[in-house]
Formats: structure tokens, sequence, C-alpha cells
């Protein structure tokens, strides 16, 4: 049996606009501003940049109407409701600031920032200033996600005993990349793993304790990590995450009554199965083309109805998150600098 997800959540395109400004024109800014001109009713009216002429060309690309050659006359712009950090995450915390000083709502790009004490400061800010403030946790939004979370709290797969997921990718060894560079807050856990952890908190919630292992590059940040996340009674939850391999990139949870696996690659729109002890499969499409105008439309439905935070990526759910990863480093010994 096969049942579509599209339904599970409301249409992007129904949302609100907002008229957004782009911090960063790198490749995932591209992204973000494809999403919003093509599913959406939002628009990107301004891109700001340290670099002038990126900013100009990132504009001239996607037929946007201002670009400004640094980022405090990018929060300044006065057509620019909502800004998207789209930096390093080294970056992340100095931007947001920015940004939410100029009374701006915020989507910062994930990991949210470097660690939970910048994460602190950030959403204090929003909360001082009135403004929308949610880390760019995409997966969270999308309508196969949506569904699973429906079928495990209906009891699909019994009580949960174990979650496991994992991102890897190659990378050849390059001290200038930012991923092995440890002043730009490289490394596998907050580029990569952030998205296996925050899948096991998603579905387990902020663990009780934590207890990593892993190995360190050249440069002194994390290549491979793998963390166990411990929980009430019989549950656990196991991430694994590498710069030095292209793992196959799924997920699957485990239960008393059955098991979900969710098919290469489980954070980007795809299909999961139910496989229960007794009865038939169910087998989930959530396929659907791009994925970021989801948490777009639900930055723009909450910023419209006044909101300053989403249920689905809470203020609390990315500080567990960093105080997670914070562990995780402690542990592995992965310290940057100027932290």
């Amino acid at each position: 049996m096969t049942e579509s997800a599209l339904d599970a959540v409301p249409d992007p395109r129904e949302a609100p606009p907002v008229r957004w400004g782009v911090v960063a024109p790198g490749g995932i800014g591209h992204t973000f501003t494809r999403a919003v001109q093509q599913h959406t009713r939002s628009e990107v009216v301004a891109v700001g940049s340290r670099s002038a002429e990126r900013a100009a060309a990132f504009a001239a690309e996607h037929g946007i109407a201002r670009s400004h050659g640094s980022y405090q006359e990018l929060v300044a712009d006065e057509e620019v409701e909502a800004v998207y950090v789209a930096s390093p995450h080294s970056n992340h915390a100095e931007q947001a600031l920015l940004a939410i000083e100029a009374g701006k709502h915020v989507l910062v790009e994930k990991a949210f920032t470097r660690n939970r004490a910048e994460a602190e400061r950030v959403l204090s800010a929003a909360e001082e200033r009135g403004v929308f403030a949610m880390e760019a946790m995409w997966t969270r939004h999308l309508p196969h996600v949506a569904v699973l979370k429906r079928l495990i709290a209906e009891g699909a797969v019994g009580d949960v005993v174990s979650v496991t997921a994992e991102h890897g990718q190659f990378f050849p060894f390059d001290p200038t990349h930012r991923l092995y560079a440890p002043e730009l807050a490289g490394g596998a856990l907050l580029d990569l793993g952030v998205y296996p952890l925050a899948f096991l908190l998603d579905v387990l919630g902020a663990p009780e304790s934590v207890s990593a292992t892993g190995v360190l590059t050249e440069t002194g940040v994390d290549g491979l990590v793998t963390a166990v996340l411990g929980y009430p009674g019989r549950t656990q939850g196991v991430a694994h995450t590498t710069l030095w391999s292209r793992t196959p990139n799924t997920a699957a949870i485990c239960g008393t009554a059955g098991r979900i696996e969710i098919e290469r690659t489980y954070f980007v729109p795809t299909v999961f199965t139910v496989v229960p002890h007794e009865g038939d499969e169910l087998r989930v499409d959530g396929r659907v083309e791009g994925g970021f105008q989801y948490q777009i439309a639900e930055a723009a439905r909450r910023i419209a109805a006044g909101e300053q935070q989403s249920p689905r990526m809470s203020w609390q759910h990315s500080l567990d998150l960093m105080a997670v990863m914070d562990e995780i480093r402690r542990q592995v010994g992965v310290v940057f600098p100027n932290e």
C-alpha cells in the first residue's frame, strides 16, 4: 500500500508573502532564492555581501531589485522584512544579531550558531526586539516528516526503542576549505552531523545523556563522530557523521511493534516504509520538487501571525540541539578559536 504525504502540510503557495533579504550570496543562498521565487508568494527583494560585485552578480542572476556591498546596508534596507542568514555558521550569531538589532525577522541556516551560548544571545535579542527567529532546519517542515511524526504518535511502531541516522560526505583534505578550518567552526558535526542529531531530537526529544567518540583531522576539527543519546528506559538514539565517506544517508526508527525505514536521503523530500511486525507494509511518498519552500512558508505564517517562533523548530529545540553538539565536541576534543 502506498500513500502520498503531500496533503500532510499546508501548501507553501498559500502562505502570506514576505519580503526577504539574503545575507551571503553562496550556494545555499541560491537554493533559498529559487525556492522563494518558484514555490511561494514571497519575494527576495535584496541581497547583501561583503563584496559588492558578488552581491550584484547574485541579484542579476535572480532578478533581484537591489544589492548591497555590506550586511549593514542590507539590514538597513526598508524594503526588507526578514533576513535569511546563509553564511557559514561561524558568522551566524554576528549576522543574525545585526539583523535583529535592525528590527528584522531572521531565518538562520543550520547549525544555528557555533555553540549554545551564542544561540542564547541571538534568541534573547530576538525576544527583546520582538521579532521572529528560527533555525533553518528545513527537514522539520517536509511532508514525509509530518506523516512520519503522526504515525509514530499513533503507535505504528509501538514504543520506540532505537532511532539511527547518519550523514557522511567525502571532502578531500584541504586545510583552506571551511570544513577543515577551526577558525570557521569546521568539522563534520556542525555541518553534516546536525542533520542526524536534529532528526533524533525531533523523534525522541532532548536526551538525558550523550556518549561520543570521534577522530580528528590534521587541522584539529572532527572528521568522524559517532554519538549515542540516552533516554529513559530502553530507548537510545545513534547518530553518525563523517567528512571522509559518502554514507548511505538513511535513517530508521525501530519499536516494539515494527519499524520505519527512511530511504536515501532521509532529510530531503523522500519515501519511507512502515514495516509492522504483523500486517501489511505502508509506503509513504513525500517527494516534491525543492523542499526549502516549506520552511519559508512556515516562517511567513508565523511572521504574519505576529509569533516569534515556530513549534516545529522552536527556540528550545535549537538550544537543545546546540547543547548536544557542545557536549559531543567536548568529549571528542574539538575547540574553536575565539569561541
